[in-house]
């Protein structure tokens, strides 16, 4: 199955005092390592969508081999960046997508790779630490339209995935899923 990436890293990070895609851990940028983490877990094409601070995303990241796309409209919520995102990969032989947000930078090549390993165009997955429902998130082509219709604000696929009864794939023992959302979220 191909299957694509979809990074999404337009938003200004308000909670966390600039855009997460600028935020720099161990020398590299957290929207060039999510990138590499799509790629390297075999997702291609690989979509980064920006957004906010694009100009200085662009000049400050290498995003090597990706396709990257502005959201005009990042300033309503990730459901902008998750329909931008979709609309790139219009036309794209791409039996599904692994979604990742920028800010998880605890997810892995591994975690990827397990969601991967599930893609058809009817699938609908995500990744889930103790439980709870995390990223990436994998979206088959069949669902591409629905999940775009219901994309608004900042609940990107949430409600999609709930109501069409997405598959939680434990990675906790691979991955940490947490989103940071504030500097003291930051892993050591």
């Amino acid at each position: 199955m191909a299957v694509a990436g979809l990074l999404l890293a337009a938003g200004a990070g308000r909670r966390f005092g600039g855009p997460k895609a600028l935020v720099a851990h161990g020398g590299v940028l957290w929207v060039d390592r999510a990138a590499a983490v799509l790629r390297d877990a075999g997702c291609a094409p690989v979509v980064v969508v920006l957004g906010a601070s694009a100009s200085s995303v662009r000049a400050r990241a290498a995003l090597t081999g990706c396709v990257v796309v502005e959201n005009p409209d990042w300033a309503t919520g990730m459901g902008s960046s998750l329909r931008a995102g979709l609309d790139a990969l219009a036309g794209v032989a791409a039996d599904a997508v692994v979604v990742l947000p920028v800010d998880t930078p605890g997810v892995t090549v591994a975690a990827v790779e397990r969601l991967r390993a599930l893609a058809s165009p009817g699938a609908l997955a995500r990744a889930s630490y103790d439980g709870a429902p995390g990223h990436p998130v994998l979206i088959g082509s069949g669902h591409w339209a629905g999940v775009a219709a219901s994309a608004v604000g900042d609940a990107g696929a949430r409600d999609y995935l709930r109501a069409h009864g997405a598959l939680d794939v434990p990675c906790g023992d691979v991955a940490d899923g947490d989103d940071v959302d504030h500097p003291r979220d930051l892993p050591t």
